[in-house]
């Protein structure tokens, strides 16, 4: 009988606008090894991938060799899933549809699986985190200017027709409101993000004269709003209070739609949830169907920030089926 290993390890990989993280992670979620590089030192895709596929070979050699690698998942803005391609990505140097699982699939002859953040992360939620055990759940992505979402419908992702259900960020809260990178106005993560928050705040500036500590910061940013709103400011305070309030009106209307276990809060927002999530909880109360009232979870993630979306990658890595060009 012939002997068969099972491989016990995948990549994951974490392409953000800024860097590329990549690690290699075993059965269990532990990282094994872990690097980076710059993301925006490739304005040429193929220039990119021919990069990322040298990381990851030696990657692979100093630490048990490629033939203990199952599979390869990536986190990336604008990834379809169903497709293996970033689409039409706004915020990165290559533009049009991406075929970057094929891409890196023929270079190294591995199964490769690509999702978008908000399907990554919470993949990694339902396997290592505070979704473990749950069947129905959303998991809600704050990454400095962008929210993203993912849903979990019977243990299962639901990714609609062509892959890009879940995109909370891009409808309308606000009509005719703020420019958002998507082309439309009103999106609710020009709102809700970081970002947002900040622009909330610089709005009060404006429009009030009430003191505040920012009024002597040259470029409010999220670092100095957190800042402002660990001292009390109350321009600060009252930034993440709308924000709060706007995000817990999308919030009441995804559980009215869903009814899920719990909705799930993971990045950039967790720095501000003392402060935000009592208008948001008031206002899912205020505006949640009537029998949900009481009953919506709305949870904090509890992975570790730093390696959040590489364990994500590396559960979406384990949920592809496995390949290889040396079988």
């Amino acid at each position: 009988m012939e002997e068969m290993k099972i491989k016990t390890r995948v990549f994951g990989v974490d392409l953000s606008l800024e860097v590329t993280t990549y690690a290699i992670v075993n059965i269990r979620g532990k990282v094994i090894a872990k690097d980076s590089f710059a993301t925006l030192d490739y304005d040429d895709i193929n220039d990119f991938v021919s990069a990322l596929y040298d990381r990851l070979i030696r990657m692979a050699e100093e630490n048990g060799g490629l033939e203990l690698i199952r599979s390869i998942g990536i986190s990336a803005p604008s990834a379809n899933f169903k497709t293996g391609c970033i689409e039409n990505a706004s915020n990165l140097p290559w533009k049009g549809v991406v075929p970057l699982a094929a891409m890196l699939r023929d270079r190294l002859g591995l199964a490769v699986a690509v999702g978008n953040d908000g399907h990554v992360t919470a993949l990694g939620e339902m396997t290592y985190g505070s979704a473990h055990g749950m069947k129905n759940f959303i998991v809600m992505t704050f990454t400095h200017a962008g929210v993203g979402s993912s849903i979990f419908i019977s243990g299962r992702p639901h990714l609609g027709a062509n892959g890009f259900a879940g995109e909370i960020g891009h409808t309308c809260i606000v009509p005719d409101g703020r420019q958002c990178g998507c082309g439309s106005r009103g999106c609710l993560e020009t709102y809700v993000s970081v970002y947002g928050m900040v622009q909330t705040a610089r709005d009060l500036l404006k429009e009030s004269d009430v003191p505040s500590l920012m009024r002597n910061i040259e470029n409010v940013n999220v670092k100095s709003l957190l800042f402002c709103c660990q001292k009390g400011d109350a321009i600060a305070l009252e930034a993440v209070r709308r924000s709060g309030v706007i995000l817990g009106r999308a919030l009441a209307n995804y559980a009215s739609v869903l009814n899920p276990e719990a909705i799930i809060l993971t990045g950039d927002i967790l720095q501000f949830v003392e402060w935000l999530m009592p208008s948001v909880r008031q206002t899912i109360e205020e505006n949640v169907f009537h029998n949900l009232r009481g009953r919506v979870r709305i949870l904090a993630s509890i992975l570790d920030e730093e390696n959040r979306t590489l364990l994500g990658a590396s559960a979406l890595a384990w949920d592809v089926k496995e390949y290889s060009l040396f079988k």
